[in-house]
């Protein structure tokens, strides 16, 4: 397989910006396949409150990494790194272009750069540190980290226990902050990446966001979140639009608050995404409708990678 041949074309953005459509609408052009780099929609018990592509959506165009893992299953971003990089080199047998997309940038990377090289685990800090978030919230551990590595904590979901929990730890283990030891070398790939970034005005997108939320109530998030509560402690249901529903179930806010807690929450994730995706110089922006410039973009780059 000739690596200057084969391409891989990244979409991402924040959330609710449009990526699925115009991931679909890519694949269809080049006749290729999309895979997924949104860790929460790895979950098929998760289908309302990750915005899963509907079943037209999936049947448009041939999606992977969706629905394929259960809430019970151990996963995590290094062996999304292997699988992903093991089904590349498949589908680049039949297709020239592949199309990634997600919201997930610690997953996009680890495609595109490699999972960086960091110290083991230390049992007994982890342990200890963990006991200090029971005991003081994930609030003030946020804040722990915050005091360590503010750089990290700009762009670390602020929900997620784990990744504060790793964080932490590697600054404690090393004394250098978690941001200067993700930044290795990216490792070679061989295939060719050209990234989109998808944004609209900052008003927009709060108001795409407020509407998809109102459609996952309709749609029965209540309902998918009351199915879960047996696996609540699970890290994958650590995140916005389920939290807020499990504080709703045991009396800490009314519907109502939940829901508008969820856009706001959301609403922050968002930023941060952004904040995140906007560091990569490789990034190229546009809006959901600039299809075809992105198609001129795209075509222009692979035409570059093959005169190599």
């Amino acid at each position: 397989m000739d690596g200057k041949n084969k391409h891989l074309v990244i979409v991402t953005g924040p959330t609710a910006v449009g990526k699925t459509a115009f991931s679909i609408q890519l694949a269809q052009h080049f006749k290729t396949e999309i895979l997924s780099a949104d860790s929460r929609q790895f979950y098929r018990e998760m289908r309302i409150g990750t915005a899963y592509p509907s079943p037209e959506e999936l049947k448009a165009s041939r999606h992977h990494f969706i629905g394929n893992l259960s809430l019970e299953d151990e996963y995590n971003v290094s062996r999304y790194e292997s699988e992903a990089l093991l089904l590349l080199r498949e589908l680049h047998q039949s297709y020239d272009v592949v199309i990634l997309t997600g919201g997930s940038g610690l997953y996009i990377d680890a495609v595109c750069k490699g999972i960086d090289d960091l110290p083991d685990h230390d049992p007994q800090l982890r342990q200890n540190l963990k006991e200090e978030m029971d005991a003081h919230g994930i609030e003030a551990f946020g804040e722990k980290l915050k005091n360590l590595d503010p750089e990290y904590y700009d762009v670390v979901d602020h929900r997620n226990p784990n990744r504060l929990l790793r964080a932490v730890e590697v600054c404690l283990q090393t004394g250098d902050t978690y941001t200067s030891l993700r930044k290795n070398k990216s490792k070679s790939r061989p295939f060719n990446i050209v990234k989109i970034g998808l944004n609209v005005d900052r008003k927009i997108l709060f108001e795409r966001i407020s509407q998809r939320v109102d459609k996952m109530m309709d749609d029965g998030l209540l309902e998918e979140v009351h199915s879960l509560l047996p696996y609540r402690e699970y890290n994958a249901l650590k995140t916005v639009g389920y939290q807020e529903i499990f504080r709703h179930m045991d009396g800490e806010l009314s519907l109502e608050e939940a829901v508008e807690k969820i856009k706001t929450n959301t609403r922050r994730y968002a930023k941060r995404q952004l904040t995140w995706f906007k560091r990569d110089e490789e990034m190229r922006w546009y809006r959901p409708d600039e299809i075809d410039d992105v198609l001129s973009y795209v075509n222009t780059r692979i035409r570059e990678y093959e005169s190599l």
